[in-house]
């Protein structure tokens, strides 16, 4: 069977197959996005090429970066820079190729080229997919973020956009503070007079589930499309993008692919993280330890689905201040819905990955807030048992053993280890996970007690 690419592309789709909404070679490069990994792909690229179908616009072209990894590069360059999104629901399947993205390097093996086409003035908006892992003063993508816009500011090039679609509170201001911190102090102030003025980094909120493509996957895109893609993507129906509008230069006309532009992203990315996201590590790290492979399993557990909606209810949506137009019980419903999809195999070891950094994200603020308020948070304190107990059986064969990128993992491995009985506490004492006024809340530290202790005699 062929391979896909611009000669082996249909010129028309056809039934549940569609093809680019214009020719990927008529595109000019206007968009630079690091971290090209399978949720921009299904996410942001899509959005970013149904836009410039929808109002003409052939200037958002993609020019992407992997990260330290070439797979991607391996993926899409033989293809043309094409691949497909399988589209899953209940029922059916669609796919629509995708082609937008026009050039795709190694961030860590071309990082002139990376620096080059960020400092393009034709480059108007760069995006980042980087995981949250990825927010740090070394990390690699931020560095080379910062020495582009460095290139760029010497070129004397026009104002850009730097825009954040990872799952962080208040994603844009902090990527801002990072590329400020890491600025080489050789630049002098001028550049980061430059920074200050001609650099915008709005905030988003971003969501749709992108589980890990599997070779049935695979196999099933071949069918519909008679060609090979090796750089297939699987995702779900449902997708939502809220962007702050707050743009240095000209952007893509998100909004005619669904986009929501707001001028406070907060509540929405709140109302995401505290009800999907800590909700999804809830089931992740019960659903391993129940046995059970994947996130829809999980979800059909009754125990464990009951414990999901009583977070949603119990814990996050007292804290919470709904968005204009959302209610929030019945967008935790949707979520739950959303979850139980069994055709889209996302798996629980795939969502229990660095939990460490997910989980002062995903449910330590809901925690907190609701200490705060003179409540106890049951759920998140079971969550947070689940993520201990799944870390200390660290060879239990339902699970992914320690999350082995995660930067904690030494530490992570000498709190986990020892007896049962001082687990909590151990675990407790991690204070790049637990800060002192959730570690120290004897309320807490009790309810997570009392979860783990019930856990690890069941489980």
């Amino acid at each position: 069977m062929d391979r896909l690419s611009l000669t082996t592309l249909p010129a028309s789709g056809s039934g549940a197959v569609s093809v680019p909404p214009v020719d990927p070679r008529s595109l000019s490069i206007g968009l630079v996005h690091l971290g090209i990994g399978a949720f921009h792909r299904a996410h942001q690229a899509v959005y970013t090429e149904q836009a410039g179908a929808a109002t003409g616009d052939d200037r958002w072209g993609e020019f992407a970066i992997t990260g330290r990894s070439a797979t991607v590069v391996k993926q899409l360059a033989p293809q043309d820079g094409l691949y497909g999104v399988l589209t899953k629901s209940a029922e059916r399947s669609s796919l629509h190729v995708v082609g937008g993205i026009r050039q795709v390097v190694s961030g860590s093996d071309s990082p002139s080229r990376a620096r080059a086409a960020i400092a393009s003035p034709d480059a108007h908006v760069i995006t980042l997919t980087i995981t949250e892992k990825g927010y740090t003063r070394t990390g690699s993508a931020i560095g080379l973020l910062t020495a582009g816009l460095v290139s760029r500011f010497r070129a004397g090039a026009e104002p850009i956009s730097v825009v954040s679609c990872d799952n962080l509170p208040g994603n844009g201001a902090q990527l801002r503070r990072l590329v400020e911190e890491v600025t080489d102090a050789a630049e002098g102030d001028d550049f980061g007079a430059w920074l200050r003025q001609c650099v915008t980094f709005p905030s988003t909120m971003v969501d749709r589930i992108v589980p890990a493509t599997t070779d049935r996957d695979r196999a099933e895109a071949a069918e519909l499309l008679h060609l090979r893609d090796k750089g297939l993507v699987v995702a779900e129906p449902f997708g939502q993008w809220v962007i702050e509008d707050r743009f240095a230069a000209d952007r893509p006309a998100w909004e005619q692919a669904g986009a929501t532009l707001v001028s406070d992203v907060a509540p929405y990315e709140k109302a995401k993280l505290r009800l999907l996201n800590g909700t999804h590590s809830l089931l992740a790290y019960l659903g391993a330890l129940h046995g059970h492979r994947t996130i829809a399993d999980a979800v059909a557990d009754d125990r464990l689905a009951a414990a999901a909606r009583a977070l949603q209810r119990e814990d996050a949506i007292p804290t919470l201040t709904a968005p204009p137009g959302l209610d929030l019980a019945a967008y935790g419903d949707q979520i739950l819905d959303r979850f139980a999809n069994p055709h889209l195999r996302h798996t629980t070891a795939q969502v229990a990955m660095d939990g460490s950094q997910k989980l002062p994200i995903r449910l330590l603020g809901t925690a907190r807030d609701r200490l705060r308020a003179g409540a106890v948070p049951e759920q998140c304190a079971l969550a947070v048992a689940a993520w201990m107990v799944y870390v200390h059986r660290g060879l239990d064969p339902v699970g992914d053993q320690l999350p082995l990128h995660d930067p904690l993992a030494p530490a992570l491995r000498e709190h986990a280890a020892g007896p049962e009985g001082g687990l909590v506490d151990r675990m407790l004492a991690i204070r790049q996970v637990f800060d002192p006024e959730i570690a120290g809340d004897e309320r807490f530290r009790e309810a997570v007690r009392a979860a783990a202790a019930e856990l690890l005699r069941r489980v």
